[in-house]
């Protein structure tokens, strides 16, 4: 299978400084210094939607574009997966809404697991499309989470949970997965570490009434979670001879600038191997990885026969990795 994708970028932005700036103005009981957001996540800016636009908005044009590029028309689609964080409703399936607006008519559901959402639907595609089910998989992700800002935190230890809730960013995109002689998926691994699930939670008020309100992030408690995760994924990169330093591309999911680096540096991977770009978008959810893959693209580090390394982090907590050859 081959893939490729494409991405949608609303024009909003926000500097973190402006998110300082309201944040005070919600939450005048906590001290919030000049230049936080930059020293503890590296945030500059993020990319936020327009009021109207839902995630199924802005998935909705990233699959116009890479229907587009592909030259293909909407008929010749066989599986629409929906992947993401976000989500304009829990009743239907996301992808309903996205198969309309793009004028699909392929049966259709969504994946989700945070924001290794995107990586496990590509598990999914490429499963299918291996056991001969389609030839045309397309992956559509559209996050909103500028949306879930806690801008009231009455104190420091709301502070601390609700932070890194002002960094999400808004974006689109979908990625094509096709059937090839050549699989273009050559391997993967997927782990969890599932005890460590409450360090990032997103209660639903309709189904758990009495859970907090708003996203809640301890960074301490989910980069503990990861611990171990990020040693089996380089046990198995080692194990498919596997030099993440040897490759023209490294993707890492992206929820600060220090965790990162952190991951790069536990991992021996060198920081060019990664297009950085939590600096000036945010935190983009399962979107993450396909935008760095559309980054890599435009800078013409993507050619037929590229190898290429993703490496998903999601709360739960969750752990991924997968090679392709473009």
């Amino acid at each position: 299978m081959e893939p490729q994708g494409a991405v949608h970028l609303p024009d909003g932005r926000q500097s973190a400084r402006a998110i300082e700036d309201r944040l005070r103005e919600h939450s005048p009981g906590v001290r919030v210094p000049a230049g936080l957001l930059s020293r503890l996540y590296g945030l500059e800016e993020r990319i936020v939607a327009a009021v109207g636009d839902l995630p199924s908005t802005l998935a909705s044009h990233a699959v116009g574009r890479v229907l587009e590029q592909a030259a293909l028309t909407p008929g010749e689609i066989g599986l629409l997966l929906f992947a993401a964080v976000s989500a304009d409703v829990e009743e239907p399936a996301n992808a309903h809404i996205v198969a309309v607006q793009s004028g699909l008519s392929c049966p259709v559901f969504d994946v989700t697991n945070a924001c290794n959402s995107v990586l496990n639907a590509l598990e999914v595609a490429d499963a299918f499309i291996r056991a001969g089910r389609y030839r045309h998989i397309l992956i559509a992700c559209g996050e909103t989470l500028s949306r879930l800002s806690r801008w009231t935190l009455p104190d420091s230890t709301a502070l601390r949970t609700g932070l890194a809730s002002l960094t999400g960013g808004d974006m689109g995109a979908a990625l094509l997965v096709e059937a090839s002689v050549d699989p273009g998926i050559v391997a993967r691994t997927f782990m969890a570490n599932s005890a460590g699930w409450p360090a990032a939670t997103l209660f639903n008020p309709h189904h758990a009434p009495d859970g907090p309100r708003g996203l809640h992030i301890d960074s301490e408690q989910l980069l503990a979670s990861f611990l171990g995760l990020d040693t089996r994924a380089a046990q198995w990169m080692k194990a498919q001879h596997a030099d993440p330093n040897e490759l023209a591309l490294v993707g890492v999911h992206q929820p600060s600038v220090p965790f990162v680096r952190t991951f790069c540096d536990r991992l021996g991977i060198h920081p060019d191997s990664v297009i950085p770009t939590f600096h000036r978008t945010g935190n983009m959810g399962a979107a993450t990885l396909p935008l760095q893959l559309s980054l890599a693209t435009d800078q013409g580090r993507l050619r037929p026969g590229t190898q290429v390394a993703l490496f998903g982090m999601a709360s739960g907590a969750s752990g991924g990795v997968m090679l392709i050859e473009w």
